[in-house]
């Protein structure tokens, strides 16, 4: 099975998986001249080489009327760089001080509708940015046709989106499987002041999805707009697959990083399959027993334990412990090399005082989440057979109309 794995220690931004695919396309050059026959007037895109953090890579710029621009696609809004690589926010809002004009979803859905696309490529483009200005909506409290993009923002966020859907398309792997993205930390200045990281709209769009945000000196690593490719294009998450890999992808970030090389790294290859029968994954578990926490206390443990990078699911059963006691057993699935951090956090958030912990073989089907008529499903495949089940908060939306 043909696979792009999509490693995620520095995050991503639109412009960082654009440069990540294009390394992994045959002809470079070619390809980066078909993107730019699709772009609207006055977009300009290149492609330069250059290294990051002792990595080389490829530098993915758009140019609108002339100027390289950085601007997040809903700056009105929340006022993201998608770039979180191009420029200083202070230095970025000065420089771009005097553009005043903002268009709706609308509009730029209009303008996706108007460029020679192969209608996947225009699909996929389409629901990117209406799942960003779902995600502002909710974040600020606004109908989604109130949602203001920045006027030359969205044209340099368009390009970077249309760009990685025509590229993912060229490439057409069967499986997009990615790492849990690094998020950042700390604060990042937007349109409505300083906010922590991730930024309300990623945060909307990072739910439901595996990610991490322990790094408070970075900053915001993982942009609305590559959060939003992320969820539409990537159907696995975790440690890469055993595959045996044909191209190695890497898309630098603008921004310097100390100690970081700031990058996403794409791996286009063919995924092994397991032997006949057998299990072809590995987790962890880890249990303790607990009879001394309030019901309220511990349901709070475990939503932070689920948060936690690495955590495949968090139960609890019920346990009768010793005096007839009630308590619960406390039982967290993760991948092995998560099992550490999580296991000093189960100990941070719970009374109990130990951590089991058991490696097991798994049997994994292969899972991959398509939208149909809107409702993204749940498909799985495997050891003869084959499952499907609808998303249950999409199917709550549609009854509600």
């Amino acid at each position: 099975m043909k696979t792009l794995y999509l490693q995620l220690e520095s995050g991503a931004a639109g412009d960082m998986l654009a440069a990540a695919l294009l390394e992994l396309v045959p002809d470079r050059d070619a390809s980066l001249a078909r993107l730019a026959a699709l772009m609207p007037p006055g977009v300009e895109l290149r492609a330069s080489r250059a290294t990051r953090g002792g990595l080389a890579g490829t530098l993915f710029d758009v140019t609108v009327d002339g100027r390289v621009e950085g601007v997040e696609t809903v700056e009105a809004v929340d006022g993201h760089p998608d770039h979180h690589d191009h420029h200083d926010h202070h230095d970025h809002h000065d420089h771009h001080h005097h553009h005043h004009h903002h268009t709706t979803l609308a509009d730029v859905r209009g303008r996706i509708e108007a460029l020679p696309l192969p209608d996947k490529v225009r699909g996929d483009a389409l629901a990117v940015f209406d799942s960003i200005a779902e995600a502002e909506s909710k974040a600020h409290g606004e109908p989604v046709d109130h949602v203001h993009f920045h006027e030359v923002g969205s044209l340099d966020a368009l390009a970077d989106v249309v760009s990685v859907c025509a590229l993912l398309a060229e490439l057409a792997p069967d499986r997009v499987v990615a790492s849990p993205p690094n998020a950042g930390g700390g604060t990042v200045r937007c349109a409505h002041g300083v906010l922590p990281v991730p930024a309300p709209a990623t945060a909307n769009l990072l739910e439901g999805l595996p990610w991490r945000g322990d790094d408070p000196a970075a900053g915001e690593l993982l942009t609305p707009t590559g959060a939003a490719l992320l969820r539409r294009f990537v159907a696995g998450w975790g440690p890469m697959p055993p595959m045996r890999t044909h191209r190695t992808g890497v898309g630098l970030g603008h921004k310097e990083i100390d100690g970081r090389a700031n990058a996403v790294r794409a791996f286009l290859g063919e995924e092994l399959p397991a032997a006949a029968g057998g299990p072809n994954g590995r987790v962890a578990e880890l249990l303790c027993n607990i009879d001394d926490m309030a019901g309220e206390d511990l349901a709070l443990a475990c939503d932070r334990l689920r948060a936690g990078p690495g955590a495949l699911d968090v139960s609890l059963s019920p346990l009768q412990m010793k005096k007839g006691r009630p308590g619960h057993l406390l039982r967290v699935i993760c991948a092995p090399e998560a099992a550490d951090a999580l296991a000093a956090a189960v100990l941070r958030e719970t009374t109990t005082i130990g951590v089991r912990r058991v490696d097991c073989a798994r049997y994994e089907m292969r899972r991959e989440i398509r939208v149909e008529d809107g409702v993204r499903v749940k498909r799985s495949a495997g050891y003869g057979a084959e499952k499907a089940k609808p998303e249950f908060e999409d199917r709550a939306r549609a009854a509600r109309g």
